[in-house]
């Protein structure tokens, strides 16, 4: 077995699809497996590294559930009101409360107006 290459700073040379010329051998060996075939260089340019990028599992990704919260904002704060809405948020007519994903008034860094996680 040869040495192991230091592995950092391995330039990509070149990528081959597994039916590409130089990429045939691999195909054979791996199958369908075989993602692509990549040929790196060393740090100093001195040596090629051919190199395979197998699949080896595939799992289904199941979204995560979005959970809302709702904001209170003042009234005079209407450039914050708009910058809501276009971030998705709607306005509860009757409580005057803003329903927004979570994640979202994490982004707006509006975590310290939220009233009620729902």
């Amino acid at each position: 077995m040869p040495k192991s290459p230091e592995r950092r700073n391995h330039r990509v040379i070149k990528t081959l699809a597994p039916d590409d010329r130089g990429a045939l051998d691999y195909a054979r060996r791996y199958g369908a497996a075989l993602i692509c075939v990549r040929h790196r260089a060393d740090a100093k340019g001195k040596m090629r590294h051919v190199t395979v990028e197998l699949l080896v599992h595939s799992t289904p990704i199941r979204p995560r559930s979005v959970s809302h919260v709702w904001l209170k904002l003042a009234p005079h704060e209407r450039k914050l009101a708009a910058v809501v809405e276009t971030a998705g948020g709607r306005m509860d007519e009757r409580s005057g409360l803003w329903r927004l994903p979570s994640r979202v008034a994490s982004i707006l860094s509006l975590r310290d107006r939220i009233v009620s996680i729902k």
